[in-house]
């Protein structure tokens, strides 16, 4: 006999709770890791339900989990994460992706399980003996790949959210990589004045839009060029446009150079919205 469907699974557990008649609709996907799970923003919050923390222990352990988080929208400027404690009080968790170690707070920092192969990828990309500037380094979605498995020399990481500072620098530790990062906290507008022209590549992860950092990455980036990578959102049916818009910026920031641009969709983020990240060679 095969292992029981997880969602068979959950339903029996929770008609044993409701002592069989189910108030609501049951989540039909949930994010697994460690020893959490993390359930959609709209589960169990129906009218007709009265969750307590009998339902969320057995929740829990429906899904194979000690923890049980639900998910919320992320909040403000420092793109705080909406996620509440459901089941547990340490909000701290651990994840081990692509052999890169994570640390934070997830009721505090964001971490999207879908910016996976984005995340490889820099880690791909990055060269030997680089120097990389992060202007919105997070936790380290893409500093730690590019010096775990891109060889960069040198990371500058630029971030002012002092929570994300947190798993950044557990981040560093726990890999090894902490000799060759250097932390800038605070904003990188003002922190990478002090960057002018180190920089090989220069990533610049910030949603809904990094155009606001453009200026910033190319007074770090070399004299002779360099590669940006720049994160925005696009509509699904024309990507071009907004990599045309990215483009134009650039070229009246720095004019005369020339200009290599290669567009990777990294996930959808909304209905006709696609997350998608131009690649921009400069010479």
């Amino acid at each position: 006999m095969g292992a029981e469907d997880p969602h068979a699974r959950l339903e029996r557990a929770v008609k044993g709770w409701a002592s069989g008649d189910m108030p609501g609709d049951l989540p039909q996907r949930w994010e697994r890791f460690s020893d959490v799970a993390i359930i959609p923003h709209d589960s169990f919050k129906g009218p007709d339900w009265e969750a307590d923390r009998g339902l969320w222990k057995v929740v829990a352990e429906a899904l194979g989990a000690k923890r049980l988080a639900r998910m919320g929208e992320v909040r403000g400027e420092r793109r705080e994460s909406g996620v509440e404690m459901l089941l547990g009080d340490d909000d701290w968790v651990v994840r081990r992706e692509s052999g890169v170690d994570y640390g934070y707070r997830m009721t505090l920092c964001m971490f999207s399980s879908g910016n996976v192969n984005e995340r490889r990828r820099m880690g791909e990309v990055t060269q030997q003996e680089e120097i990389v500037v992060d202007l919105y380094a997070g936790i380290g979605y893409y500093t730690l790949p590019a010096l775990v498995h891109g060889g960069a020399s040198l990371v500058h990481a630029c971030e002012w959210n002092p929570e994300a500072i947190e798993g950044l620098e557990w981040g560093l530790k726990s890999n090894g990589v902490s000799e060759r990062c250097v932390v800038h906290e605070g904003d990188s507008k003002l922190t990478s004045q002090s960057l002018k022209g180190v920089a090989d590549r220069v990533f610049l992860g910030l949603l809904p839009s990094s155009e606001d950092g453009l200026e910033a990455a190319l007074r770090v980036l070399k004299t002779d060029g360099g590669t940006l990578h720049i994160h925005g959102l696009a509509p699904s049916s024309n990507h071009s446009s907004w990599a045309d818009g990215v483009c134009a910026s650039v070229s009246a920031i720095r004019p005369g150079s020339s200009i290599g641009a290669g567009l990777v969709r990294v996930k959808s983020y909304a209905p006709h919205w696609d997350h998608v990240v131009l690649d921009l060679s400069l010479a």
